[in-house]
């Protein structure tokens, strides 16, 4: 007898056992029922959950000698050829490979005559998404009214290509992927039927490998039982398969808690030279890193997370902050595009791995800014509570006290205005500074820079109270230009020493 593959072997025959879609199954025997037979159907979702099959059985419900039932009964003529893919009124059409027009006008013209043998004759089209435009619109007419012995059901993964007008002609259904808990289960049953033992953590990786699709699960399973000799074990599945395996990466990411770039790199080498590809590397090591941080999160439910909570470290779980996980993940998906297109995959790892030793070193944008705002709130603060001077000391400016040159004055002060206000020091320099006792007197030769300081002149008399003392008068005006006299004044001539002086910021020391 020849082999039958498992997806084969057990492929539903009745809406019973079609699992992991209630919802469509509560929906469909309901309407059959109450004898509610739409002319056609959708059934949209991903590969391998149970489509092609929920068509046929509802192709048998149609057409079973015992009348319209939500539970044909599998033995008859018409159920008997339509599980064989025999019965002449039930078509199976492949959407992928007759997409032009003229197959359409094909089946447009054999809905006219009536089924030779069953009760209605069922177009099944897989792949409806398939189609060109053309072969769509030729179907419009048909499927919005077609004979009453004819039902169409149309099967797609990529519903969003189907055009508006065909899903609004079609009685539509989602099927959803299956959860690893029930394809575990089916797992179960399979194993024993064919007297294989199997551990259950070969059976759960064998669920979260497929990701939803019980075909891809059946089809995994098939392949790992042929070199399992009656016992299969994840041992066993980790060896013959090239996987990392949970422990082996557990122990590179503490290698990297530790910063051990050494030890982190020389377990990497012995994973590639056990026959791990560098791809399977990077990706096991993306859904270590998605289940910590999935964990980290609050999420404990291992039909999510892949991996039971507790196998993690206490020193893993405690290493990283939530942005250094999100921050793992971008490094590892970004190697994950580079590889790729990488002159030599290793290295892109190696590189990979060389930046995890580091993560608890890196800290992301918003974590530094909210440092710096916490530094500089410290130092306003503390700028503000400086302790004030000793009681009864003497002010350094106060008399008794060796005065300063005003060169001295005019330094320290335009030294404080840069530090309060730039623009303020770049308008004082601009300025002519007669210093004279507790008087100062600053006049320009332009209005802007005038205008400027006497907007702040509480501020430049403070500065010159903090470097001369207390009791300064300070002085703004302009120097009278040549536009300012009165008529027949006569021109002020500076003398030659005050214009040195003047241009050069000087003093005169007699």
């Amino acid at each position: 007898m020849s082999f039958e593959v498992t997806a084969n072997r057990r492929r539903p025959q009745t809406f019973k056992d079609l699992k992991g879609q209630e919802f469509v199954v509560s929906t469909l025997t309901n309407a059959l029922k109450a004898g509610r037979v739409a002319h056609a159907y959708l059934f949209s979702g991903p590969r391998g959950v149970g489509k092609t099959s929920a068509a046929r059985i509802l192709a048998k419900a149609l057409n079973c000698e015992q009348g319209v039932t939500p539970e044909p009964c599998g033995t008859c003529t018409s159920c008997k050829e339509i599980s064989q893919g025999t019965a002449i009124d039930v078509i199976e059409i492949d959407g992928a490979s007759n997409t032009s027009v003229n197959d359409v006008r094909v089946i447009r013209e054999e809905v006219l005559f009536a089924p030779g043998k069953a009760r209605y004759k069922v177009y099944i089209i897989d792949e409806v998404h398939m189609l060109s435009n053309s072969a769509f619109n030729a179907l419009l007419k048909t499927i919005e009214e077609p004979p009453p012995y004819v039902v169409f059901i149309f099967a797609t993964t990529e519903l969003q290509r189907v055009p508006a007008t065909i899903r609004s002609r079609c009685q539509q259904y989602h099927f959803r992927l299956i959860s690893p808990e029930v394809i575990a289960s089916l797992l179960r049953e399979a194993a024993s039927e064919m007297q294989v033992e199997v551990e259950e953590e070969a059976l759960s990786w064998i669920a979260k490998e497929a990701d939803g699709s019980l075909r891809d699960a059946y089809t995994l399973f098939d392949q790992v039982v042929s070199f399992s000799e009656g016992r299969l074990s994840y041992a066993l599945i980790q060896e013959k398969l090239g996987l990392v395996g949970f422990e082996r990466l557990q122990a590179v990411v503490e290698a990297c808690v530790r910063e051990e770039v050494k030890g982190a790199l020389d377990l990497v080498h012995e994973i590639l030279m056990s026959g791990v590809s560098v791809e399977q590397c990077v990706v096991d090591l993306a859904e270590y890193f998605r289940a910590l941080t999935l964990v980290e999160a609050g999420i404990e439910r291992e039909s999510i997370l892949g991996v039971a909570p507790s196998r993690f470290s206490k020193s893993v779980r405690t290493a990283f902050s939530p942005a250094q996980l999100e921050r793992a993940m971008e490094l590892i998906l970004e190697t994950y595009r580079n590889i790729r297109y990488s002159l030599n995959q290793r290295y892109d790892l190696e590189l990979l791995v060389s930046r995890l030793a580091h993560l608890r070193r890196w800290v992301s944008s918003e974590d530094l800014v909210s440092r710096l705002e916490r530094l500089r709130a410290g130092l306003v603060g503390g700028a503000v509570q400086a302790s004030p001077p000793p009681q009864g000391a003497p002010d350094s400016r106060e008399e008794g006290a060796e005065p300063r040159s005003p060169g001295e004055i005019r330094e320290a002060v335009l030294a404080r205005a840069r530090a309060h206000s730039p623009t303020l020091q770049a308008a004082l320099s601009q300025g002519q500074w007669r210093i004279q006792g507790r008087r100062v007197e600053i006049l320009f030769s332009s209005k802007a820079p005038l205008a400027l300081c006497e907007e702040q002149v509480d501020v430049i008399k403070r500065l010159f109270e903090e470097v001369a003392g207390r009791g300064v008068e300070c002085v703004l005006g302009r120097i009278r230009e040549q536009e300012d006299r009165s008529p027949g004044e006569e021109p002020q001539i500076e003398e030659p020493v005050e214009q040195v002086r003047r241009i050069f910021k000087g003093e005169i020391v007699k």
